[in-house]
């Protein structure tokens, strides 16, 4: 199920809050014969985070729980840079679940959140890797004040009485971000010493990828060369934006004219970045259309 992305808190009794947490959404299925660790695009992510993994294998079988996999700094606020380096920062990982699907083979998706919540604190045990992802009490405006003061991310706003519809974004699920920033999708790169000299962005208007920018600031080497690791695999002969060529480069010269475009690699549009406008740093996110 997806978060709508508003501008403000919706409020009243029958909606809930929890901390938006910036890592990797990930879905915990118990068969009768293995444990498996899905991401977004059901890529396999036992290999990756064994140690989630055997921490849940105690779960009964039939069982499905979606939930978000975090890596705390020092200062207990996530750390998406962090998480990216997962072989180094083991003991700072955590999987926070938020929701179960499924329960000893009981389709639990058409009853109330709340009950679901209910329901999950029987399931999942907090241990070292493993907790809940907690439900304040507090007001919106209360949650707003303790975000800011914090430094995080945001808050998910969710009606206490919505049912679970995979792959929607009704709005029963919400997400409102403090921080000043936009998720474009990644569509090529200009090559460079680090792998990539600049990233080509867009967005979804209808169903077309719209060019919207060249992005090379915010990124030191290290970063570099993490992104281009999860991006090269994506490559493709294709460009995926239906606005290009542009005819001229602009005055900032950001404009992909046809002969500009002959420097691009073309990826699918399948990796998401977001870019905080505030400071010009940029964070690549896998998880929403990549994994």
């Amino acid at each position: 199920m997806e978060c709508l992305p508003v501008s403000e808190v919706p409020e009243g009794p029958e909606w809930t809050y929890e901390l938006k947490l910036d890592g990797y959404r990930l879905e915990v299925v118990q068969t009768q014969k293995e444990m498996t660790l899905y991401s977004r695009h059901r890529n396999i992510m036992n290999k990756k985070f064994p140690y989630i993994a055997t921490t849940l294998k105690g779960l009964a079988n039939g069982t499905v729980i979606d939930g978000e996999l975090v890596a705390l700094s020092s200062d207990s606020r996530p750390d998406f840079n962090m998480l990216q380096n997962f072989r180094s920062a083991e003991e700072k990982i955590t999987y926070y679940a938020f929701d179960i699907l499924v329960h000893k083979n009981r389709d639990l998706t058409m009853l109330p959140l709340s009950a679901r919540r209910e329901i999950l604190r029987t399931v999942i045990k907090p241990a070292e890797h493993v907790a809940l992802s907690e439900v304040s009490n507090q007001t919106a405006t209360e949650m707003l004040q303790f975000v800011r003061s914090h430094g995080l991310e945001g808050i998910i706003a969710k009606k206490s009485d919505s049912v679970y519809q995979p792959g929607q974004r009704t709005g029963a699920w919400s997400k409102h971000r403090i921080n000043l920033g936009q998720e474009f999708v990644i569509g090529g790169y200009i090559p460079g010493t680090q792998g990539f000299d600049s990233l080509v962005i867009g967005f979804y208007q209808g169903k077309g990828l719209q060019y919207a920018a060249r992005v090379r600031a915010g990124f030191v080497p290290a970063t570099r060369r993490v992104v281009f690791e999860q991006i090269k695999g994506l490559k493709t002969a294709k460009c995926p934006f239906v606005n290009l060529p542009e005819k001229q480069a602009g005055r900032w010269g950001q404009g992909l004219t046809a002969e500009k475009m002959n420097d691009c690699v073309w990826l699918r549009p399948e990796a998401v970045a977001q870019f905080d406008f505030w400071n010009g740093q940029a964070r690549i996110i896998f998880g929403t259309r990549s994994l």
